[in-house]
């Protein structure tokens, strides 16, 4: 599976490649904001996305919206740091199939995608 990490910290890009290096995904790009992901996704096709919410340029939740569109089968985390429930829900809403909140353990990114990728 293609995996696609989308944060405005690199930081956070490279902990989240990090600690999902024990699944078979292929990191097939990292972007910067939603702008850069839309373009990835698109010409990347991952089937695995890890989205950001607060980014420049576009935010997590309009992107993901774009990510829907274009393919709504696509398996998005959304990864923040804002803590508001309401954000949570309107991301799940919108068609993601996780939520964590910022900072993110081994432990809780590990747990979040065994649910997300079935593996257990």
């Amino acid at each position: 599976m293609k995996l696609l990490i989308v944060d405005d910290s690199s930081v956070m890009r490279r902990t989240i490649e990090k600690h999902l290096n024990s699944y078979n995904l292929e990191i097939v790009g990292m972007a910067r904001n939603g702008k850069e992901a839309i373009e990835q996704f698109e010409e990347k096709k991952p089937e695995v996305v890890t989205l950001d919410i607060t980014m420049p340029e576009m935010d997590g939740l309009t992107c993901l919206d774009k990510m829907m569109t274009i393919n709504p089968k696509a398996r998005v985390m959304i990864i923040t740091a804002l803590s508001d429930k309401y954000t949570g829900l309107l991301a799940l809403d919108k068609g993601a199939r996780g939520f964590l909140y910022k900072p993110v353990s081994q432990t809780d990114l590990i747990t979040a995608f065994d649910k997300l990728l079935k593996r257990n």
